[in-house]
């Protein structure tokens, strides 16, 4: 960068909080549609296990 050059990055933030959102977003799908389901498969595996 030169000396009188300025640097305008206020463009970039905007695009990593969307893409911060929108990765939160789907973390709170994927976790809502699989929790019960891996919740029921450890409960299988500690009842095979402790021969409940």
């Amino acid at each position: 960068m030169w000396a009188g050059e300025v640097s305008d990055d206020r463009g970039d933030v905007p695009g990593w909080v969307l893409i911060t959102l929108m990765t939160a977003g789907l973390v709170v799908v994927i976790w809502a549609l699989a929790g019960p389901a891996l919740a029921d498969l450890f409960e299988q595996a500690i009842d095979k296990v402790s021969g409940l």
